[in-house]
């Protein structure tokens, strides 16, 4: 099946545009100084990293210049460089406190180095979960807004979601080197397809359920409709992406080796996608997790079906676009 993956130069191209789009966006809003830009530049940084590492060849080169032993090597260079990127955010925003660089140092640290310990472990070994609570745990509970707080905490989510995508990639896909995750911008025959019928799909089950059970109203936002493309390029960055990355390629990933079948990881992980969410909302928000442990089912068949995370998080960013725009 012939496929097409966004190679080196326009993956370095879009997050020039991306970098650009921000500067121009915060510019608008009022931004400026010392400040805005040296914040501007580790979103850059941060944001290339989650780019790149999806572009054709790159883990490979990388993978070859380490060698087969390589990971822990990577583990012990991207510490003190991502330490070092955020330290530059807080010192360049005047917002350092000695806490808030050891939170940082923990989060950024202890994935690597379990992941590093598992390196010649099979796929869904004890250190990969725990990896991923590592990972996940802190974004969902809000522990890493405070290490953001410059602009007005606006950036604090955003920020903090790159921090955790890039300390993701970097130990799955280059310290750990787990097989059949689907980090690729990728584009194959079908592809188009498994987007198109798992969002109809999913839009024909989960809208009249959800309007049955009162968590949907259909009540479109059309004069919100002029922020659509910016909204709907966040979703896919900022939502869509990690959340594939980390239900999907890692835990669906993972357990469908643990559970000894694709099926069995499929559902298991859509039902834990569905308890995901039970904390969104008043808790526990148990019609949130069944509609949600529905949308995973469709997330999880898209991957399965192209092998890449790129058209389930087109479905994931579609759904999550569609409600916001549509629904209350």
């Amino acid at each position: 099946m012939s496929e097409r993956q966004l190679s080196l130069t326009p993956a370095l191209g879009l997050s020039a545009v991306l970098a650009l789009t921000a500067a121009f966006y915060g510019t608008w809003l009022g931004y400026g100084g010392r400040g805005f830009a040296i914040t501007l530049a580790i979103l850059t940084l941060l944001l290339t990293g989650e780019i790149l590492l999806a572009a054709r060849g790159v883990r490979e080169r990388l993978a070859g210049l380490l060698g087969p032993r390589g990971g822990p090597l990577v583990a012990l260079f991207l510490l003190p460089a991502l330490l070092l990127a955020y330290l530059i955010y807080a010192l360049g925003t005047n917002s350092f406190l000695w806490w808030r660089a050891g939170l940082a140092g923990a989060f950024i640290s202890l994935p690597l180095v379990v992941l590093a310990s598992a390196r010649k472990q099979p796929p869904g070994a004890w250190q990969d979960y725990l990896a991923m609570l590592l990972i996940w745990l802190p974004v969902k509970l809000h522990w890493l807004r405070p290490l953001w707080p410059y602009p007005n905490e606006r950036l604090s989510y955003v920020l903090a979601m790159l921090l955790a995508i890039d300390v993701g990639v970097a130990g799955f896909l280059l310290v750990r080197r787990l097989e059949g995750v689907g980090y690729t911008i990728a584009w194959a025959r079908g592809s188009g397809a498994a987007v198109g019928l798992n969002f109809a799909l999913a839009a024909v089950i989960l809208i009249p359920l959800g309007e049955a059970i009162g968590f949907l109203h259909f009540a479109p936002a059309y004069a919100e409709l002029k922020a659509l493309p910016l909204v709907t390029l966040a979703i896919f960055l900022f939502t869509a992406w990690p959340e594939e990355f980390l239900f999907r390629g890692l835990l669906q990933n993972s357990l469908s080796c643990t559970l000894g079948g694709t099926a069995r990881g499929w559902i298991a992980a859509s039902i834990l996608f569905g308890f995901a969410h039970i904390t969104n909302g008043k808790f526990p928000n148990w019609r949130y997790v069944l509609l949600a442990a529905i949308a995973g089912l469709f997330y999880g068949r898209a991957w399965r079906r192209t092998g890449s995370l790129f058209p389930s998080a087109l479905v994931h960013m579609l759904v999550d676009v569609s409600w916001r725009f549509l629904f209350r």
